[in-house]
């Protein structure tokens, strides 16, 4: 057998057996700072990522690295409290096998969040965006042979993420008075923050934001046909000239995130209850 497939199905298996009867409907993959949403989650089965065989831990700051099961919004979902990084040193396959398992076990929707630089002049700290499409600059999580269990050897990207929940978001938004924007996540390897050369590239070529993650675990839900929802948290302005002496620091992109972590929870929890 493919290890690749092995070491999905051994982690899967496991997962299965601390659920029990437990089914999740959704799938959650919570970015930098965002782990407030877990503390919604009623009934809850904590899984540290280091209990499940062949896991990844997750080492980036902000990232918990527990998988959170239980109801949200009325529904069973299983939340990532932490995602796998490539800028971590893994490859695509462990970034994205969180992701995999999720499917195997059997999620029928995905919600990732993302913070998120703002590249879009219009975009300000604490901003949500709801993406509506990506341009990704990370290797593509399904180069190799296929596996064919899991989708097409050329899945469609036409709808990355799925036009139904977009506008089911847009409406929740407008009706709890959320401001919310609405545009393209651009996705990078990271660890460096963007050049100010680089940031004006990317708004060139049509970003509004840009990240390090999402993308992979997007890429690997569509394989499988499973209808994706994204939020990103607007932490930091990516312009192309500051003062002599702006930085950008991981500590506060998480301050900021944390910041605007309950109105995308509202979204989130909202949007759950509705499916």
């Amino acid at each position: 057998m493919d290890e690749r497939i092995e070491r999905i199905h051994k982690a899967a298996e496991f997962l299965k057996e601390q659920l029990g009867d437990r089914k999740p409907l959704v799938g959650i993959i919570l970015g930098s700072g965002l782990g407030r949403l877990a503390d919604e989650v009623q009934n809850t089965l904590v899984i540290p990522y280091k209990t499940i065989p062949g896991f990844p831990a997750s080492t980036a700051i902000g990232h918990k690295g527990n998988f959170i099961v239980g109801e949200l919004g009325g529904k069973e979902v299983i939340m990532m409290q932490g995602r796998i990084h490539y800028y971590e040193g893994y490859s695509m396959d462990m970034v994205t096998l969180p992701t995999r398992v999720m499917v195997s076990i059997g999620i029928k929707y995905l919600f990732v969040s993302n913070a998120a630089g703002g590249v879009n002049y219009e975009y300000k700290v604490g901003d949500l965006m709801i993406i509506k499409d990506h341009i990704c600059q990370q290797p593509n999580p399904l180069i190799g042979p296929n596996m064919d269990e899991f989708g097409p050897r050329f899945p469609d990207m036409t709808r990355p993420y799925d036009l139904g929940l977009i506008e089911r978001a847009e409406k929740i938004a407008l009706d709890m008075g959320i401001k919310v924007h609405k545009g393209v996540y651009f996705g990078g390897t990271g660890p460096t923050y963007e050049t100010p050369s680089e940031y004006k590239y990317i708004r060139i070529i049509g970003g509004d934001v840009t990240g390090m993650s999402t993308i992979p675990e997007v890429i690997t839900a569509r394989h499988s046909d499973i209808p994706v929802f994204g939020m990103s948290v607007v932490t930091n302005e990516a312009h192309d000239h500051y003062d002599a002496d702006y930085k950008n620091d991981g500590e506060d992109v998480i301050k900021a995130a944390d910041a605007a972590a309950g109105r995308m929870c509202s979204i989130f929890k909202k949007l759950i209850e509705s499916l």
